[in-house]
């Protein structure tokens, strides 16, 4: 299974529409890749927040067709990150998922708001729904950023039949440290291959952290970014998750949520 993960540099004198331009490029030249990953709000920019309410759009908007399109026309599963939805009167942070044939295969509004010198938390609506999307390459768990300083949100998609997180982010770098533990923990407790997608850049004064990973079940980097603009490539063999989980049965072993075994 071939992945690309796009870590792109933000730049606040960017339009939202010239961004997309931009990324769709990219995403012309890369053909060939089973699943490209985007980062979180990057179309306006997570920053932005005085951009978030004039560029939402609902799930029936010009970002949510494109990469449908995109996806279809080159044939590979696009997780295009998040943007910023409108909905009945409420804004979300919302995470879309394609597939080849440019159906919309999953949604997942951010669960998490990060409210430390951010103002998401103020104008956003969490969402309350774990999403886990079903894809030729196996159960795919949905996430965004802070969801992954909470390992509930993670450990549910698995007893949902995750198999493969994907997180989409734009994680700061004064706490890159965290983001590189986050990303192999999450991937080692719940034995599954983790792959996230990171800006870089400076934006409105924050440094954004790059780092964008592919972490194996083990909880070992197999791929991964630098601080500056780049599309990490590589390639993951899906069986291998059954195979570890058969080695190795952690998840088997859990107490709490199977006290019953053991009475």
């Amino acid at each position: 299974m071939k992945i690309a993960s796009i870590q792109l540099e933000i730049k606040d004198s960017e339009s939202k529409n010239a961004r997309i331009e931009r990324v769709e490029a990219m995403i012309d030249g890369l053909k060939g890749q089973d699943l490209i990953v985007l980062p979180e709000t990057w179309a306006t920019g997570y920053f932005s927040f005085d951009r978030y309410i004039d560029e939402a759009e609902d799930l029936n908007g010009n970002f949510v067709q494109r990469f449908s399109s995109k996806a279809k026309e080159i044939h590979s599963y696009i997780f295009a990150g998040s943007f910023i939805e409108k909905n009945n009167g409420k804004y979300y942070n919302t995470s879309v998922l394609f597939s080849p044939d440019g159906t919309l295969k999953g949604t997942y509004r951010k669960m998490h708001l990060f409210r430390y010198g951010s103002k998401e938390g103020q104008i956003l609506t969490r969402g309350n729904e774990t999403t886990v999307a079903d894809t030729d390459f196996g159960k795919v768990g949905l996430s965004t950023c802070y969801d992954l300083r909470f390992p509930e949100l993670y450990r549910a998609e698995v007893d949902l039949g995750a198999e493969l997180l994907l997180v989409t982010s734009a994680w700061p770098h004064r706490r890159l440290e965290h983001w590189k533990l986050f990303n192999s923990v999450r991937a080692l407790e719940n034995q599954c291959f983790l792959i996230s997608s990171n800006c870089v850049g400076n934006t409105h004064n924050v440094l954004l952290g790059g780092h964008s990973q592919v972490v194996d079940p083990w909880g070992i980097v197999v791929a991964a970014g630098g601080e500056e603009e780049a599309i990490i490539k590589t390639e993951i063999d899906p069986s291998e998750i059954t195979y570890i989980r058969n080695v190795f049965p952690n998840l088997k072993h859990r107490v709490i949520e199977r006290q019953e075994e053991f009475i």
